[in-house]
């Protein structure tokens, strides 16, 4: 069953997509921006930008009953590659065990002049999983 995932923890969608869908016990979350939710605002600098980002997911996460040890891959978006390190120093914060599998790209550009976007795929790390079918 196909459900779709949706929180006011994170940003809305922009366009034609769900923050997140969750597919036979896999979520999988669209990329997030690092746009405050409450502010509609983007932070400055890439740490924050990609705390911004991180915390997004995480309250889709959430939302869905699941958490940061439950991602199995990332992907990473960035408008300069060079920012990698700075990148790389916060996102090791957010997964301090069993890490994901990730790519990491440098793009042309991003939206809203963004200088990081991560999408995720999640699924339950336990056998005790229960969706949260209210979507928060």
């Amino acid at each position: 069953m196909k459900q779709i995932i949706a929180t006011p923890a994170a940003p809305k969608a922009v366009g034609p997509y769900s923050q997140a869908v969750l597919l036979n016990g896999t979520l999988y979350l669209s990329g997030q921006l690092p746009v405050n939710p409450a502010t509609g605002k983007m932070p400055e600098g890439i740490e924050a930008q990609t705390r911004q980002s991180l915390d997004n997911l995480g309250a889709i996460l959430t939302a869905a009953g699941l958490g940061f040890s439950d991602i199995a891959k990332t992907t990473v978006l960035l408008a300069d590659i060079a920012d990698f390190g700075a990148m790389n120093a916060v996102y090791a914060e957010y997964f301090p065990d069993d890490k994901p599998a990730r790519v990491c790209y440098q793009v042309a550009a991003l939206p809203m002049g963004a200088r990081v976007e991560i999408d995720a795929i999640a699924g339950p790390n336990h056998d005790a999983y229960t969706p949260n079918l209210g979507g928060e």
